[in-house]
């Protein structure tokens, strides 16, 4: 009888109550033999073994008039192998093309862009990739499904020191690399970039991820470099471009200046600071301006000293003022018996870090003002004298001294102070991170980060200056490739002024969306504090800055013919051009003649002005919207990308490049600590889609499976992953397919045009399970348009876990013991058929890979004008009766509500029923219910002959009062066993009850339900069968005879039939 465990009429587990509602707890999972032969509109045969039993099950004959589902779609996905042919599918059928290619002059063509932000050809993908890269699909291929133009174009960041250092890298001659021209090395690191990008292509689409992978951007391409160099252009002529010197965050370890998104700060690190004493020079001058009797009488006798601390005791030999802040108040203390000035509220603190007492002299404080335009000599260097200042509000007493060492060549606080004042640029630094001469004889040479920093205390502490050191534990900027320290260091670059044009960058802020909407907190600051853009770098693998210099005087020399000119070039040729044609063939015709007096520049620009350039060598440059309508990156990219693109941007054309911001944390493991190689717990993508060498213990698990754990994320937010939630997103992915599975398979002989029923005509039942379906497509729907895929996920769920708890269990009877043609089971079909459709909507974004499987899976018969892929047949429309109105209300829709409420208590019932071994199955049993709400009784009592169906259960009674229900019958006397429940429903007033009891007659042999009629069809040649599967099967199996005597119960002329 190997129908009857297909059927499953037993309860699993018994209901459970939460939140007020009684809810089944049990999810039912259907097993589906793809192979059963069919006979006779749809009969199927099926005599295998029960595997879950050691006893071999008895044969049946009227196992043959079971509709059995039937499905090519397997319950094993085998991703391994299918995904990847699956790919090979969409490609050789153009079905991304198709969706691209969308005509936009037809009326109401919408189309939607997101705009790929370009990863680093440098190395394998990590999740983090994974994780970014498939949420943006989910995007396009949602966009795609809503009818949408969709074009998605990957793009590469090819440019930059990571390349150029791998290819130097690769040259193990010193002498060699020493002498590689920068032509070699461009092409060297051409062909390393390309050969990253086809490598991280290949992971990239195996990830599922659909897009002109065969003509994707990457900035080396000459069309991209050229649209580059246009926005530079008109960067310049708008004035935001310039040469100047001022400190830069400067890496000795890669000899190039960077950008702050090229820093990153660790949470460790240890500096040398030192506080350190600067003698006042006293003079009648500088004494008659002052108004403290203290401070005027402690600097005319010579004693005054002027206490400052730094953590970069190396930029000592550029000091070249003391700041001090204005309102700040200051006192003249006493300290080993020298006189030194600190802010008067670090007194005390002082006093426990130098470990020894200040004592403050004179009645009260003064303010710092009093002390500006006082001098004082250098410690160590003899013949310099330096002013005391006014600095900005950066001068606190959070910590220090509250009066701060200014070094313009250093710092970007003191090179403003230093413009301010007319101060010296000293910074005798040179790219290696050395002290050059400027620095002394006993500097030369000496690394600033090591020896030499030793050195500057030494000398400090030579020149009784040095009034204490110690370590100090703080955030300090690393090169974000080397992993090494960096230095702030006057250079001479080209910077991008943000001042000209930061209110209008903000401005555009306003206009963007940012999702979640901290985005915005967090950026504006950023924009809005954002110092001048140094662009240029010192490397040779980028795209050149157009620019010649003067040999002689070594002015700039640049304009908008130059420009244009060069740009011309490498449109036509790359930027090779620049390194390879003589100067004369790179100056416009007005400028040819100045040749020989001038040198190229050679400074390249920083690959965030590469990738910030975007939006015009990509979305103009191909005709995209523009601005597009959303960028998608981690959270980082708030001062990386979307701040270079928003500059960019805004400075060039005056509005932002994108109308959305949306942003995905970092991924951690499962256990929220950081991933590293060390710690051993990196999570690689390849390796759970593809698995390891053995299969059995390392499992393959497909990128569905990957994906659908990205969905389940709450991405915004730093997410988790590890081999326990694959595990446990592998479980959730085969509930989601069993289902399909069953769909598919009781869809198997339905027609939809000769078949369906229509909505208004469809029994109740059937048209609440359409209202669900509705109302779960529109949250999916909002949840979708809002990015919330884990919420489209949740939905899912909790939407195939009502099917498969509620609905498909009630109307297995039905699709599997009905006529074939019989109208309950045609509207069983009919609402199947939509589920179908709506859910591989719903599912195909995440699980693409699935969702066409099935689409291409079903029944022809299922298929009719349907579109070659399931990206291409849209998205659902709303269901509506013949009326054009709503299937149900929601007043009918609450009964519907309440009404599986009641049967949770019942099934409760029927389990105490089951462990008190009274029944053996549901459909052994009689229910018994009633419900106090009197509009909910009266739905029941419309209802009533279907109730016996949504209990699976052999008898129903409907008691119309309370009395009623608690009366025993005749037969419960005898037996005196009756299990009753009782319940609350959030979907009516008061209570629900439900008794269990055994069920009167015998059981039918079809359909094992227990009648008091068997044999009353055809007492003859079926004396076991109810009054409903008689006629079925004398219809369906004419031929078929029961015989009693036959072993094992089997039938005359089961053969034929």
């Amino acid at each position: 009888m190997s129908f009857l465990l297909s059927k499953n009429h037993h309860r699993g587990s018994a209901a459970s109550l939460h939140k007020g509602k009684t809810r089944t707890a049990r999810r039912v999972y259907f097993s589906v033999d793809a192979n059963t032969p069919k006979k006779n509109g749809g009969t199927t045969t099926n005599n295998k073994k029960n595997t879950n039993s050691g006893k071999k099950k008895e044969s049946n004959a009227y196992a043959a008039t079971v509709l059995l589902p039937q499905t090519t779609f397997e319950m094993r996905a085998n991703s391994v192998q299918k995904e990847p042919l699956m790919q090979k599918w969409w490609l050789e059928n153009n079905v991304y093309k198709q969706v691209a290619n969308r005509d936009e002059s037809k009326e109401n063509q919408e189309s939607f862009t997101l705009h790929d932000g370009p990863p680093y050809a440098n190395g394998d993908l990590h999740i983090g990739h994974a994780l970014n890269k498939i949420l943006k699909d989910f995007i396009t291929r949602y966009q795609a499904l809503r009818g949408k133009r969709v074009r998605y174009v990957p793009g590469w960041d090819t440019h930059g020191l990571p390349i150029e250092l791998k290819v130097l890298q690769s040259i193990e001659d010193p002498e060699v690399r020493k002498n590689l021209t920068p032509i070699k090395l461009r092409k060297k690191a051409a062909k390393f970039a390309l050969g990253q990008v086809e490598r991280q292509s290949k992971q990239f689409q195996r990830y599922g991820i659909w897009g002109e992978f065969e003509n994707p951007y990457m900035t080396l391409q000459p069309a991209y470099e050229a649209s580059q160099l246009e926005v530079f252009g008109k960067m310049f002529l708008n004035g935001h471009i310039y040469r100047g010197k001022k400190p830069v965050h400067w890496s000795p370890s890669s000899q190039t200046a960077l950008a702050e998104a090229e820093l990153e700060y660790p949470d460790v690190h240890v500096s040398q600071s030192v506080y350190v004493a600067f003698p006042i020079e006293a003079t009648l001058e500088g004494a008659n301006a002052i108004k403290d009797e203290t401070l005027k009488s402690t600097l005319l006798d010579g004693s005054l000293k002027l206490a400052v601390w730094t953590t970069t005791p190396w930029t000592m030999p550029a000091n070249a003022a003391v700041a001090m802040n204005p309102k700040l108040e200051y006192r003249v203390c006493d300290f080993k018996g020298e006189k030194i000035v600190v802010a008067n509220d670090l007194v005390a603190s002082l006093s426990e870090t130098l470990e020894d007492t200040l004592t403050a002299l004179g009645e009260s404080p003064f303010l710092g003002a009093e002390m500006e335009g006082l001098t004082y000599q250098h410690p160590t260097i003899k013949d310099r004298v330096n002013p005391v200042i006014v600095g900005g509000d950066y001068i606190t007493t959070d910590a220090g001294t509250g009066l701060v060492h200014t070094a313009p060549g250093h710092g970007q606080d003191d090179y403003i102070a230093g413009l301010k004042y007319n101060l010296p640029l000293h910074s005798p630094v040179d790219d290696l991170g050395n002290f050059t001469e400027e620095a002394g004889s006993e500097l030369f040479g000496l690394n600033v980060l090591g020896d030499g920093n030793e050195k500057c205390i030494e000398q400090l502490q030579a020149a009784n200056a040095l009034l204490k050191r110690e370590p100090y534990e703080h955030k300090y900027p690393y090169d974000w490739r080397t992993k090494k320290p960096t230095i702030f260091r006057a250079t001479e670059q080209w910077f991008c002024s943000v001042e000209g044009f930061r209110d209008d960058a903000l401005k555009a802020l306003d206009s963007v969306k940012f999702i979640p909407e901290s985005g915005s907190k967090r950026m504006r600051p950023m924009v809005s504090g954002r110092s001048d853009w140094c662009i240029s770098r010192q490397r040779s693998w980028g795209v050149p800055i157009p620019c010649f210099f003067f040999e002689e005087t070594n002015e700039v020399l640049m304009d908008e013919s130059i420009i244009k000119h060069v740009t011309d070039i490498v449109r036509k040729e790359g930027t090779d051009a620049w390194f390879m044609k003589d100067i004369e063939e790179l100056l416009p015709s007005e400028h040819k003649s100045k040749a020989s007096s001038l040198r190229r520049g050679t400074d390249t620009m920083d690959v965030w002005f590469d990738s910030g350039s975007s939006w015009n060598g990509v979305l103009n440059e191909r005709g995209m919207n523009a601005p597009c309508d959303l960028y998608l990156e981690g959270s980082d990219q708030h001062r990386g990308w979307f701040q270079s693109s928003l500059l960019t941007s805004v400075a060039a054309t005056g509005r932002a490049p994108y109308k959305t911001l949306l942003t995905h944390g970092f991924v951690l493991d499962e256990n929220g600590y950081k991933m590293s190689k060390s710690k051993g717990n990196v999570v690689d993508p390849n390796f759970v889609i593809e698995g390891g060498k053995n299969q059995k213990t390392e499992p393959g698990y497909g990128a569905d499976t990957l994906r659908l754990w990205v969905a389940s994320t709450d991405y915004n937010s730093d997410v988790s992953i590890g081999s326990n939630v694959i595990k446990q997103t592998s479980e959730n992915y085969r509930k989601i397919r069993g289902t399909l599975r069953f769909l598919m398979g009781v869809e198997n002989d339905f027609k939809s045009k000769e078949h369906a029923i229509a909505f208004d005509q469809l029994p109740g039942f059937d048209q609440y399970c359409l209202y669900r379906l509705e109302e779960t497509m529109k949250k999916i729907e909002i949840a979708y348009d809002n990015y919330n895929f884990a919420a489209v996920n949740s939905e899912i769920n909790a939407f195939t876990t009502f099917l498969s708890n509620v609905y498909l269990d009630v109307s297995k009877d039905r699709l599997y013991l009905g006529h074939p043609s019989d109208a309950k089971r045609r509207a069983a079909q009919t609402v199947v058929h939509e589920l179908i459709t709506n859910l591989l909507a719903a599912l195909a974004p995440i699980l693409p890979h699935t969702a066409e499987e099935a689409f291409l899976a079903r029944d022809t018969v299922a298929k009719e004008d349907k579109q070659i892929s399931v990206f291409l047949q849209g998205w659902p429309t709303k269901k509506k009766n013949s009326n054009n109105n709503s299937i149900m209300s929601q007043a009918d829709a609450k009964n519907w509500e309440a009404l599986i409420d009641l049967r949770s208590v019942a099934n409760l019932a029927i389990e105490d029923a089951r462990n008190s071994k009274l029944v053996g199955a549901s459909l052994e049993t009689s229910i018994k219910v009633f419900a106090e709400d009197e509009t909910f009784s009266r739905f029941l009592k419309t209802n009533e002959h279907f109730l016996k169906e949504m209990f699976i259960c052999s008898e129903v009674t409907l008691c119309a009062t309370l009395s009623d229900y608690e009366k025993k019958e005749d037969r419960e006397e005898e037996s005196k066993e009756v299990f009753s429940k009782s319940g609350d429903s959030d979907a009516c007033a008061g209570k629900l009850f439900a008794a269990a009891s055994k069920a009167s007659g015998e059981k039918c042999l079809r359909c094992w339900c227990y009648s008091n009629a068997l044999g009353t069809t055809d007492a003859k040649k079926h004396p076991k069968l109810c009054e409903r599967c008689g006629p079925i099967v004398l219809d369906v199996a004419p031929d078929l005879v029961y015989h009693q005597e036959a072993s094992n119960a089997e039938a005359v002329g089961a053969s034929s039939s």
